[in-house]
């Protein structure tokens, strides 16, 4: 009976290994941590971000896994609903942006100025979609 245990434990480590490994190739390839890191201008602490993003990764696995009891009251969730929607956004942007999402539909629309104050728009627009999603849907 432990061998079973044993080996089921194995595949699901090896699992998770490869889906995570590819979740993380994902990230990398669209170019998330290397623009935030250049337009922060922190290309010093890359370390730091490699743990963060590592530990992120595997803090969020720990919690999917075994649904612990939130610490820390609603504080630490807002904290976490802010990091979780920039790294969204951030994500979405940069997919969008190696797509060419944004340059073609700017240039079929013939927007020419205001192309800053349009990304801020739809993303205050996706923020304000988000919190009424949320604010009314989790309850059910």
């Amino acid at each position: 009976m432990w061998i079973k245990q044993l080996f089921l434990g194995f595949i699901g480590l090896a699992s998770g290994s490869a889906v995570s490994a590819g979740v993380f190739s994902f990230i990398i390839s669209v170019g998330i941590v290397p623009r935030i890191i250049g337009k922060s201008r922190t290309a010093s602490d890359i370390m730091v971000y490699e743990n963060m993003v590592l530990l992120g990764g595997t803090f969020g696995n720990v919690l999917s896994l075994f649904s612990p009891g939130m610490f820390g009251g609603i504080w630490v969730i807002i904290v976490f609903g802010l990091s979780a929607g920039i790294f969204t956004g951030c994500l979405a942007v940069a997919l969008a942006e190696i797509l060419n999402t944004f340059p073609i539909m700017f240039r079929r629309f013939g927007v020419k100025e205001g192309l800053s104050w349009i990304m801020v728009f739809m993303a205050l627009g996706k923020m304000a979609g988000a919190i009424y999603f949320y604010g009314n849907h989790m309850h059910k």
